[in-house]
């Protein structure tokens, strides 16, 4: 008899109707037993840092309007995706408050859910007033990891006063775990925070680009051996630039031929990383939930031929790909323009097509930074780049796009 998940589906039959649906990963890989396919659609877990959680391999990323994409969230947790982010900003709040309506709902889904949230404020006295707020709005009594959000320097925004906040706030049952997120000097920031021996969970910028950088690996591995739980993010890689490789179309071939597409092939790139527990990806409709759930329950591995062609196609378009190392090009403006955020935007106008997001953010920024970016010279930022980026140019096409 065939074991059926809530969805009515089994696993065969859910990659099946993805292949069909035209979002990959139609049956493959591990084949070796009929009951393997008849499996409920589930995506796997593993296990967080040195915490007893264990979490789904993907998270849903709350950047999209959830109050009125509950639907989307009640199948997400039919298929196992209970990992969930948002931050206190996100939709200037509706995130948050999304996710409280669905609780509100299913008080009983919960449990289930491992629930992050992010304070964009660094001192005591704020984070504990936006904890209180994102409390509330989301009809929860606990976060289950509690990240301070964007961080770019750990020494100067992580200090043994947050440390202390942050056991209180475990002490009143008010979190479970505390870390950061970071899209800016990443390697910098897992590795000061390997040291540290107090954080539970990071969230960095890890993708198929920069998972085999040297400095990435070893800031990687230092935060592995002292059991912080790592959750990857932008595991498309992509950048504020669209650029045109041949190893692009032979990537996308290639990969349909096996039975999932390019942008599938990414992810299973990071997961086959063991020490990564989870990619969180924003996931606003059901098209892209299905094809990434495809391909976190499809068996099929990379091979060494994939892997080096996503490597191949890294390099031919390194230039149009930002890897968040800010300190380098922001010192050469003596900090008084925030390159590295603005390039995100752009990405996010091009990449994950987002239009009113990137200008939402960018309208945010002082009118100052914009008059700065409309008549700044960024020579010296460009010849400080690692990756020759063309920042002047990304810089006042963003203020013509985003304005």
């Amino acid at each position: 008899m065939n074991r059926k998940s809530n969805t009515g589906w089994t696993r065969r039959q859910f990659l099946h109707t993805a292949g069909a649906a035209g979002v990959g990963a139609v049956i493959g890989g591990d084949r070796s037993t009929q009951a393997a396919e008849e499996e409920p659609v589930r995506v796997p877990r593993r296990p967080f840092g040195r915490s007893e959680k264990m979490v789904s391999i993907l998270s849903l990323g709350g950047m999209f309007d959830i109050p009125n994409n509950q639907l989307l969230m009640r199948q997400a947790h039919r298929w196992g995706v209970t990992y969930w982010d948002t931050a206190d900003c996100y939709g200037r709040g509706r995130s948050e408050e999304g996710i409280g309506k669905y609780f509100s709902k299913f008080p009983e889904h919960r449990a289930d859910v491992f629930l992050v949230t992010k304070s964009d404020d660094r001192d005591p006295e704020g984070m504990s007033r936006l904890l209180e707020r994102s409390l509330r709005r989301m009809n929860t009594d606990f976060i289950d990891l509690y990240f301070v959000h964007g961080v770019r320097n750990v020494r100067r925004e992580i200090d043994d006063e947050t440390r202390r906040w942050a056991e209180k706030a475990k002490s009143e049952g008010k979190i479970r775990l505390f870390g950061f997120s970071t899209h800016s000097n990443m390697e910098s920031c897992l590795a000061e925070a390997a040291g540290m021996g107090w954080i539970d969970g990071i969230m960095m910028t890890y993708n198929y680009r920069l998972m085999h950088e040297t400095a990435m690996a070893e800031a990687v591995q230092a935060c592995t051996e002292a059991g912080i739980g790592l959750t990857a993010m932008k595991t498309q890689g992509g950048g504020p630039v669209t650029t045109e490789s041949e190893s692009e179309l032979e990537m996308a071939g290639r990969f349909v031929k096996k039975g999932f597409t390019d942008r599938q092939a990414r992810l299973k790139a990071v997961w086959e990383d063991r020490r990564i527990a989870s990619i969180c990806s924003q996931m606003p409709n059901m098209t892209i939930l299905m094809a990434n759930v495809a391909a976190a329950v499809d068996r099929t591995s990379l091979s060494m031929e994939d892997r080096r062609l996503l490597q191949r196609h890294a390099r031919e378009t390194a230039s149009g790909y930002c890897s968040g190392c800010s300190d380098i090009c922001e010192s050469a403006v003596a900090g008084r323009v925030p390159i590295g955020d603005i390039l995100r935007y752009v990405m996010y106008y091009h990449e994950y097509r987002e239009p009113e997001l990137a200008r939402s953010l960018y309208r945010q920024l002082p009118e100052a930074v914009r008059y700065r970016i409309r008549n700044g010279d960024f020579t010296r930022a460009e010849n400080r780049c690692p990756r020759s980026l063309r920042i002047g140019a990304i810089l006042h096409e963003a203020d013509r796009l985003l304005s």
